[in-house]
C-alpha cells in the first residue's frame, strides 16, 4: 500500500510538472522585432588581380656574383628605397656610388670595373586576391506635399518626412526602413517611407532611422531632428479662421537632401528662429542686397596712400597721423569707398551658398576687423578681410579636418598629413600656419591697388571655414561642460555670439565662462555667458555686439570719427592659445583699427566624445 501511494505521487508530480511546462510555453509573451545588426555580414568581395613580380639581380663586376635580391612589381629598374629594403644600407650606398663600366686604355675587361651592375634574372607572372569593401547602403531625408510658400520653408499644409534609402550593390535591394519617432517604433516596406508629420513644439521632435537590406545587413542608424510650428491664427479653435494655413518645418540632419539651412545649425542641432534668422544672420537671394555705403576713414586713408586718390588739395594730404582719412579725404574717396566695399558682395554670397555661413555675418565682420581692406596694416601680423594671424590658423586647421584634409597635402607629404593636424611636429604645424596665412594675405606691393583681389576673393573661403571651425569649436565647448548638443542648450543667435566670442577672444574665454554659467545652473545665454568672462576677455562684448548691431547702426556723425584713436593693446596674463583673436577698445562702429592679437587662454581641442560628425 505504501509503495502504491508513492507511485501515485510521483505519478501526480510528473503531471504537474509536465502542466506547467506547457502553460510556459504557450503562455503569450511580449514580442520585439530586432532591426538587423549594421555591421551584419561583412561587405567585401575578393578579387583575383593578375600581377607580375621582376626579380632583379645586383651583381659584383669584379666576381659576378649576386650579392642581393631585389623583387618589384613594375618593369622599370628598382629605385633607391626597394634597393635598401631588400639589400640595406651598404649595398645600397655601393649601387648610388657605382658608375658605368667604360673600356678605356685601363679598363679592358668587365672585373676591372668597381661597383655593381643590375641584371633582371626572372619575370613570374602571378595572381593575387585582393579585398575589396562594398559601399554600405544609406538613408536620405527631404520632404514631400510641402509646395514652400514664398520660397521659405513654409508649408500651406502639415507635409510628410520621406525617407529614401538607396542600396549601391545591383543584385541586393531595400528589404524595409525602419525607426523610431519620439521613441514609437515605424518600419515601411521598401525603399521609401513616407512619415506622416504634426505640430512638434518649439523643440522638435527626433527621429531615428535605418535601412534594412537584403544583403543581410543595415545601414548606420541616422538621427534627424524635425520641427513643425503651426503660424497664424487659424491655429486658434475659438477664433475664425483669419490667416491662410501655414507651417513652419525645419529638419536638422546629416542626410537631408534639400538645400541646407546654415551649416553651424547643423553642427549645433540648433533650429533657426522660426520667422527665420535675424537681419544680421541672413544670406540674401541677391548681391545688390548686401551694397553698402558706410564712411570707412581707414579704408579712405588706405586708399589715398595707394595714389587711388588725390587728396592732395585736403591739409596733410587728406590724411590723420594715423594713416585715416580726415574729413577732406573722406570727401574726396567717397565714391572710391562706396566702390570698394561692394566689390566682394557677390563672392561673399557665392562662398555663404557653399558654407552656409551667413552673408551677411561675414560682411560685419569684414567692416569689424579690415573696413574691407585686405592687406596688412603697418606693424599687425594679420592679413585678409578678416584679419587672420598665424596664429588664428590653428582653428580652421585643428577644427575643420576636411579643409585641413584638402590644404595639407599642398604644403606636407600625404603620407605626413594622414596624422592629423593636432598629431603633427611642432615645426609642421607652424609651416601649415604660415602657408595658410600667406594664402589669406591678399597684399600685393607690385599691384597697382597694392592688394591682389583675386587673392583677396579667394580668402573670403578661407575665412567661412575659419568660422564653421568655431562653430565646431563652441559645440564642442558646450558639450564638454554639459553632455549635450549646443542646440538642446542655446538659441541659434546666441550660438553665433558665442562663436564670435570664441573667433575674438579665445576659446579659453568661452570655456570658462560656459563652465560657470553651467555651475551656477544657469541658462546659456549671451546675458549669462557674458557676466561670467574674465577682465581679458570682456573686450570681446563690445566686439560681438558691434557686429550684431551693424546692420540697423547709423553711421556715426562726422565728429565722431575725426580723431580716430590709436588701437589700445589689451594685456592679459593667461597662457597662450594658437585660436585667440585680437580685441581692442573700438573707436567707433565703423573706424575699428587693426589691433594686434591679445594674450590667449588653453586651447579647447576635439575629443572622441564629441557628438558632432
Amino acid at each position: 500500500m505504501r509503495t502504491t501511494g508513492n507511485n501515485n505521487r510521483n505519478t501526480g508530480i510528473r503531471i504537474y510538472l509536465v502542466c506547467a511546462l506547457l502553460l510556459i510555453v504557450l503562455s503569450p509573451q511580449p514580442v520585439t522585432s530586432l532591426p538587423l545588426p549594421s555591421e551584419g555580414p561583412q561587405r567585401v568581395v575578393v578579387l583575383d588581380v593578375d600581377y607580375t613580380i621582376y626579380e632583379w639581380w645586383l651583381l659584383s663586376w669584379q666576381t659576378s656574383q649576386v650579392v642581393c635580391q631585389i623583387y618589384t612589381e613594375h618593369e622599370s629598374w628598382p629605385d633607391n628605397s626597394e634597393v635598401l629594403y631588400y639589400c640595406g644600407k651598404d649595398i645600397q650606398t655601393r649601387w648610388i656610388n657605382t658608375k658605368a663600366c667604360f673600356y678605356d686604355d685601363t679598363i679592358t675587361n668587365p672585373q676591372q670595373c668597381p661597383g655593381l651592375y643590375l641584371h633582371l634574372a626572372h619575370v613570374t607572372p602571378s595572381t593575387r586576391q585582393v579585398e575589396v569593401t562594398l559601399p554600405p547602403a544609406e538613408v536620405f531625408v527631404s520632404l514631400t506635399g510641402c509646395d514652400n510658400l514664398s520660397g521659405t520653408n513654409r508649408c500651406s499644409s502639415l507635409p510628410y518626412m520621406r525617407l529614401e534609402a538607396q542600396e549601391p550593390l545591383p543584385n541586393e535591394q531595400i528589404i524595409q526602413i525602419a525607426g523610431t519617432l519620439n521613441g514609437m517604433p515605424f518600419t515601411c516596406p521598401g525603399d521609401i517611407c513616407d512619415l506622416p508629420l504634426a505640430p512638434t513644439g518649439m523643440n522638435g521632435a527626433e527621429i531615428v532611422f535605418w535601412a534594412e537590406s537584403s544583403f543581410g545587413d543595415a545601414s548606420e542608424r541616422y538621427t534627424a531632428q524635425v520641427r513643425v510650428i503651426p503660424w497664424g491664427e487659424f491655429a486658434n479653435p475659438d477664433a475664425p479662421a483669419a490667416d491662410t494655413p501655414s507651417y513652419y518645418v525645419d529638419v536638422l540632419s546629416s542626410q537631408w537632401k534639400s538645400a541646407s539651412t546654415s551649416t553651424c545649425s547643423h553642427i549645433w542641432q540648433a533650429f533657426l528662429p522660426v520667422d527665420g534668422a535675424p537681419a544680421w544672420l541672413r544670406t540674401p537671394s541677391l548681391s545688390e542686397e548686401l551694397i553698402s555705403t558706410n564712411e570707412y576713414y581707414l579704408l579712405a586713408g588706405s586708399l589715398i596712400q595707394q595714389g587711388l586718390v588725390d587728396a592732395s588739395s585736403c591739409e596733410n594730404g587728406g590724411l590723420e597721423s594715423n594713416g585715416a582719412a580726415n574729413v577732406c579725404g573722406m570727401e574726396l574717396a567717397r565714391p572710391i569707398v562706396n566702390e570698394w566695399q561692394n566689390q566682394f558682395n557677390a563672392q561673399i554670397l557665392q562662398v555663404a551658398n557653399d558654407t552656409g555661413v551667413p552673408a551677411q555675418l561675414m560682411k560685419n565682420i569684414f567692416s569689424r576687423e579690415s573696413q574691407f581692406w585686405p592687406g596688412i596694416y603697418q606693424g599687425m601680423q594679420e592679413a585678409g578681410l578678416g584679419q587672420l594671424s598665424e596664429l588664428g590658423a590653428d582653428a580652421v586647421l585643428l577644427w575643420n579636418p576636411s579643409f585641413f584634409t584638402q590644404f595639407c597635402p599642398l604644403v606636407l607629404s600625404e603620407e605626413t598629413c594622414q596624422r592629423g593636424f593636432g598629431n603633427l611636429d611642432l615645426d609642421q604645424q607652424e609651416m601649415l600656419r604660415g602657408a595658410l596665412w600667406q594664402k589669406v594675405s591678399a597684399a600685393c606691393p607690385d599691384c597697382p591697388s597694392g592688394i591682389d583681389l583675386t587673392q583677396a576673393n579667394f580668402s573670403i573661403s578661407i575665412f567661412a571655414r575659419s568660422l564653421l571651425a568655431n562653430c565646431e569649436q563652441v559645440g564642442q565647448i558646450i558639450y564638454n561642460s554639459t553632455g549635450r548638443t549646443a542646440g538642446q542648450l542655446a538659441l541659434y543667435e546666441d550660438l553665433w555670439k558665442f562663436t564670435l566670442l570664441n573667433y575674438n577672444a579665445g576659446s579659453g574665454c568661452l570655456s570658462q565662462a560656459v563652465r560657470q554659467t553651467v555651475g551656477n545652473k544657469q541658462a546659456l545665454t549671451w546675458a549669462n555667458v557674458v557676466q561670467y568672462l574674465e577682465p581679458a576677455c570682456q573686450a570681446g562684448i563690445a566686439y560681438v555686439d558691434e557686429i550684431a548691431n551693424m546692420a540697423v547702426l547709423e553711421v556715426p556723425g562726422i565728429g565722431d570719427l575725426l580723431s580716430t584713436p590709436e588701437p589700445e593693446i589689451v594685456q592679459t596674463t593667461p597662457t597662450p592659445v594658437p585660436t585667440a583673436r585680437p580685441t581692442a577698445t573700438p573707436t567707433s562702429i565703423y573706424t575699428p583699427m587693426p589691433t594686434p592679437t591679445q594674450g590667449d587662454y588653453p586651447i579647447t581641442t576635439p575629443t572622441s566624445q564629441a557628438p558632432y560628425p
